[in-house]
């Protein structure tokens, strides 16, 4: 049996009698014998030719419109992995702008964008469908309309949600660089700004977590950073609502592997350091080096830090109501006693590293974050039970004064100081 044969007309004979169609494939001789109409091998390649162009052709999904003033640019296509952005296809706009991309659809939704210069449009493909999109040269992000996806007007409204908080995060950041607005205003005003993210992106992703945009929602980033922590226990929440619903629709996709096995690894984590052991509290006399992550993601320890100097190690958390004037006190004393030798190493047990780290960048000591949060071991064995907690280093390393008043701070601060010219 020749290859002919053997992959294009016994599946084409297989193909129309499965689907019933029996009459189109057999014929009345004239002796009233049933043969085959289609005998010519030839013909029926020639119709297996014409069914494969006819559903390749079919399997394209297609991004049309035309760019107000774009005559002379170069637009591009590119696909937006879970790694990286690959360029597809480009092409230069004519006197009206006009473009047309037609690309094999996905099998299953995946994300797309379509850049001018640096200004990008976030689109999401699932099927054959054909998108329009009428964008303006000038403000090619924000000024344009989009047709033929209730996905891709999602993910619209979900890109201009994040630019605007990113905008408010940003005049913030000025406001507090400029010192218009205080250390306490800052923190109060990154928070709520998150939260508001965070309460409208929840919306989307739980309205249908199967979704493209749900998946969009999860992956948004003010500053670099996503707002949606998979080691948050809250946020693990949405991780895990978005990936088992990806799961039972798209097992097979890439998109689904990288997002059940990110939701996997946090739950494992959240898992272990909420039933892990009490461990046994030391004397609060006893010294016990800590090492942990900074806002840049290195490992600083506490004895580096306090080597020489009168140190104060703070637990707090950014995300308790006192903490502003908490900190805001805390600069005084180190803004007055830095250049004598003083430092502070402030370990956060902030559930949200996000806002920790925007609320954290601006302060002048070293800031760290134990992602055990309430479940940290190091606060266990400092015996810490409220925050703020703290405790006072002389220049040897040894704990010389545990804080039990944050009132009496700067006196202890001075004390220490004065005992180590000795």
């Amino acid at each position: 049996m020749n290859i002919i044969h053997y992959f294009i007309l016994n599946p084409l004979k297989r193909a129309f009698k499965d689907s019933g169609f029996n009459d189109f494939i057999t014929a009345k001789s004239p002796l009233g014998k049933p043969r085959l109409a289609l005998v010519n091998s030839g013909v029926i390649f020639i119709l297996g030719i014409c069914m494969f162009a006819s559903c390749t052709k079919n399997n394209k999904f297609t991004i049309e419109g035309n760019v107000k003033d774009g005559s002379g640019k170069t637009l591009y296509l590119e696909n937006v992995t879970t790694s990286s952005v690959v360029v597809l296809d480009s092409v230069e706009l004519g006197d009206n702008g006009s473009f047309r991309f037609k690309r094999p659809r996905p099998q299953a939704p995946d994300f797309y964008r379509l850049r001018l210069k640096h200004q990008f449009i976030n689109l999401s493909v699932d099927s054959t469908e054909t998108i329009k999109i009428q964008p303006d040269t000038l403000n090619f992000a924000r000024n344009y309309t989009v047709e033929g996806s209730f996905e891709c007007s999602k993910i619209k409204e979900l890109t201009f949600l994040q630019l605007a908080t990113n905008e408010a995060y940003n005049q913030l950041q000025k406001q507090y660089e400029s010192k218009t607005i205080s250390l306490d205003e800052y923190i109060v005003g990154i928070k709520e700004i998150m939260d508001a993210y965070k309460k409208e992106a929840t919306n989307y992703i739980m309205t249908n977590p199967a979704s493209a945009s749900a998946y969009f929602a999860l992956f948004q980033q003010i500053n670099g950073l996503l707002i949606f922590d998979p080691y948050d226990k809250q946020d693990s929440r949405m991780y895990g609502a978005v990936a088992n619903n990806w799961n039972m629709n798209y097992p097979d996709a890439l998109r689904t592997k990288h997002l059940v096995g990110l939701f996997t690894n946090s739950l494992i984590v959240l898992r272990q350091e909420q039933n892990k052991a009490v461990p046994q509290e030391l004397d609060s006399k006893q010294f016990f080096d800590i090492s942990l992550p900074s806002i840049q993601d290195n490992e600083i320890r506490l004895s580096e830090v306090g080597a020489g100097k009168v140190v104060l190690l703070d637990f707090t958390a950014y995300e308790s109501q006192n903490s502003p004037l908490h900190n805001m006190d805390l600069l005084k004393i180190y803004r007055k006693y830095e250049s004598q030798g003083f430092a502070i190493y402030q370990v956060s047990l902030d559930r949200d590293r996000h806002f920790w780290k925007n609320a954290a960048v601006n302060l002048p000591w070293i800031c760290v974050i134990d992602p055990q949060s309430v479940y940290s071991e190091i606060a266990k064995k400092y015996n810490v039970s409220n925050l703020p907690a703290g405790f006072i280093f002389d220049k040897h390393g040894d704990i010389v004064s545990r804080i039990d008043n944050y009132g009496d701070l700067e006196k202890l601060v001075v004390s220490h100081l004065r005992n180590m010219k000795k």
